[in-house]
């Protein structure tokens, strides 16, 4: 839903409430059948030129631990609905968590006030009717059913072992999300999508405070993460990275596990706006005017695209605005195929718009991390990067940090601990420098966030400019 400059919060009880509504079971989150009827009554409501509802809510569970503890463990309810009012290119939204019609009308009455009130939207595009949205099926009772129990099963994965051992102390993060999200407007379009999904992220650090290891893993289906494999992944790090000694900084051929790749590289797809290019302030733009859309810029291996139907993400298929997304192919084998569209910047060209992806992914190959440190005479392998800035968006030059568990490599194998980096690289720089790759995996989540897949890889010339001694 596009968002005027003028937004209204009428704050009602945090729960999650039914159509009629009343306190909700716990765990209930809105049906299709029941969202789209809440739509209706809201339009029905208006006195508007036209009028845009966005519901969405559901629940978490979660449970935290730090210092080999458990800490807290909790669940969270939300419900939210969203109405924009339209009087001609003036709109304004107003958001509710209470849907009795006492509630709904005030929201509506409150929303056509302001929207009078604003100035005319220079980029205000015509409400999308009634759409072709596909369907994801991203619910997976594993989530949605995980018990309190399950859940502290779960953080006994990394408590157990690291109490059994003097010198570890584990802290981690387990959460489990169930959402649905609807879109209508007077114009007849509806969509709906629910999704549940499981993350869990763990750091272990030695009692010595030189030794830090990290792993994550998150899915939409609970059943496909290895809980105890992500705890016996982090204590490894914490162990074998403790005591890390200086390394001069300088280029060196790197080898990235795919949680610093998504780290890094998924800062492509933030690039691929077509209107930023339009207007010069992306890496895609051609010297001399135009656009790179056909030409070689990476190592022909890569393959980058979106896609809200593949099985490893199931990402919500539509836009803001209701638009369906599909599969879309930015980089394929190295050349530039295609940037993205909102719907005013398509009509502004005369071309289909795509909406923005919510979801990115990389082509992979087969190596393992494993063959490529044998492969390795001299190098650095990476867990994962943080604190990542902008330094220029024409290159997407970034810099940032190594962090919990950086390794030199030597004669093909992982030789001892190293003080972590700063860098300063891009995203293209290490493509266009590529060695190997191996199979893609979804990510427990970066700083940019969404669902990101990518393979581990190796790369040569990656350029660390300082140390950092933090662990």
């Amino acid at each position: 839903m596009r968002r005027s400059n003028i937004t209204e919060v009428l704050s009602g009880p945090e729960r999650l409430l039914d159509s009629q509504g009343q306190p909700a079971a716990s765990g209930a989150i809105i049906t299709r059948e029941e969202a789209q009827a809440l739509v209706q009554r809201v339009v029905a409501m208006s006195k508007a030129d036209g009028v845009d509802v966005q519901v969405g809510g559901g629940y978490s569970t979660n449970v935290r631990f730090a210092d080999n503890q458990m800490s807290t463990a909790g669940a969270v309810t939300d419900f939210t609905v969203a109405v924009q009012s339209w009087f001609g290119k003036k709109h304004a939204v107003v958001q509710t968590n209470e849907i009795s019609d006492a509630a709904l009308r005030a929201a509506v009455d409150k929303s056509e006030r302001l929207a009078k009130l604003s100035p005319d939207d220079p980029e205000a595009m015509p409400m999308l009717g009634q759409q072709s949205v596909k369907q994801v099926d991203a619910y997976f009772p594993s989530v949605a059913g995980m018990t309190a129990d399950d859940r502290a099963r779960v953080a006994l994965t990394a408590l157990e072992p690291a109490r059994g051992a003097a010198d570890l102390r584990a802290a981690g993060f387990l959460v489990n999300n169930v959402n649905a999200t609807a879109l209508g407007n007077s114009k007849g379009m509806f969509a709906y999508h629910r999704a549940t999904n499981a993350n869990f992220t763990l750091t272990v650090r030695t009692t010595d405070g030189t030794g830090s290891g990290w792993a994550g893993a998150e899915h939409n289906d609970a059943s496909k993460v290895d809980f105890a494999a992500v705890s016996r992944r982090a204590i490894d790090k914490a162990r074998q990275s403790r005591s890390p000694v200086a390394v001069e900084p300088g280029r060196y051929t790197v080898i990235f596990e795919p949680q610093a790749v998504g780290d890094i590289c998924q800062l492509i797809g933030f690039y691929a706006d077509a209107r930023a290019t339009d207007e010069g302030r992306s890496p895609f733009v051609k010297q001399g005017g135009g656009t790179k859309i056909g030409e070689k810029i990476m190592d022909e291996r890569i393959s980058v695209y979106a896609d809200p139907f593949d099985p490893q993400v199931l990402a919500q298929p539509f836009d803001g605005d209701g638009l369906p997304l599909g599969r879309q192919v930015f980089i394929e084998n190295g050349v530039l195929k295609t940037l993205y569209y909102s719907r005013f910047w398509a009509q502004k060209k005369g071309v289909q718009p795509t909406g923005a992806p919510t979801s990115f992914l990389m082509s992979g190959g087969t190596s393992s991390v494993d063959d490529m440190i044998k492969s390795t005479e001299r190098g650095i392998l990476v867990t994962r990067l943080w604190y990542l800035r902008e330094v220029d968006p024409r290159t997407i030059l970034y810099t940032g940090l190594t962090r919990d568990g950086t390794f030199l490599i030597e004669n093909g194998k992982v030789s001892r601990a190293v003080k972590n980096f700063r860098f300063n690289d891009s995203p293209l720089f290490m493509l266009n420098n590529l060695e190997a790759m191996g199979q893609p995996v979804r990510l427990a989540g970066t700083e940019a966030g969404g669902a990101v897949v990518v393979p581990p890889l190796k790369v040569r010339d990656f350029n660390f400019t300082s140390l950092s001694d933090a662990v």
